[in-house]
């Protein structure tokens, strides 16, 4: 008696554990490719994924065209369909913290879509702006968001919009890890995208000395 209650507590406590502590997919999302341009990832309701709780999750795929794939990848996860097959698949993976894509390898620029799982870190912050200009008699460097000249700088990645007026100067900014200049004889606008490192940077011309400034990189806003 006792083992027969034994064996139906077990049975009733293997039933009621959840499909993440089984293994077994607790989602199953739909994955459809052509047989027009078109990809998607879908949830159980229909809508597309956006995001997702960290897990397992097992993937239907319906590939509909033989010029198109569908092909999933992310962190620990690389699953795709044959380019020349009309086929459909059935995939068990596990998202972690992380993005995810999906798309036709054929036409990847125009069919594709991504998706976050769990916790995912913020994106970088978009570049910092500096306007530089150098004239026949001048030279500045200044932070385009409030004109003002710099001076100080917080490690990271810049965009500097180099406006060069002056056809007997040149504008040329050197420091670590950077050395980049416009011609002395033309007049040109350019967008340099640089990453600035601690220290000393110059912006000069390297026709007139008395065209200089100077600025410092921070490792932080503190230091």
């Amino acid at each position: 008696m006792r083992r027969l209650l034994l064996i139906t507590a077990l049975a009733a406590a293997a039933i009621s554990l959840p499909a993440s502590a089984t293994g077994e997919p607790a989602v199953t999302l739909t994955g459809v490719v052509g047989p027009s341009m078109t990809i998607t990832l879908k949830n159980p309701d229909g809508t597309n994924v956006t995001h997702l709780d960290v897990g397992t999750y097992q993937i239907n795929v319906d590939d509909r065209a033989d010029i198109h794939n569908f092909h999933l990848f992310g962190p620990g996860v690389q699953q795709e369909t044959v380019v020349e097959n009309v086929e459909t698949a059935s995939w068990t993976v596990t998202f972690v913290d992380g993005t995810y894509t999906f798309r036709c390898d054929p036409h990847a620029a125009q069919m594709k879509g991504t998706f976050t799982v769990g916790n995912v870190p913020p994106p970088p912050p978009p570049p910092v702006k500096l306007n530089g200009k150098v004239t026949a008699r001048t030279i500045s460097l200044k932070d385009a968001s409030t004109g003002t000249k710099v001076r100080s700088v917080v490690t990271g990645k810049f965009k500097v919009a180099v406006t060069d007026t002056a056809k007997t100067q040149n504008f040329h900014l050197t420091g670590p890890g950077v050395n980049k200049k416009t011609g002395i004889k033309a007049r040109v606008k350019t967008t340099w995208t640089l990453t600035l490192a601690p220290g000393k940077y110059t912006y000069r011309s390297d026709k007139n000395r008395r065209l200089k400034g100077t600025f410092t990189v921070r490792d932080s806003p503190q230091s």
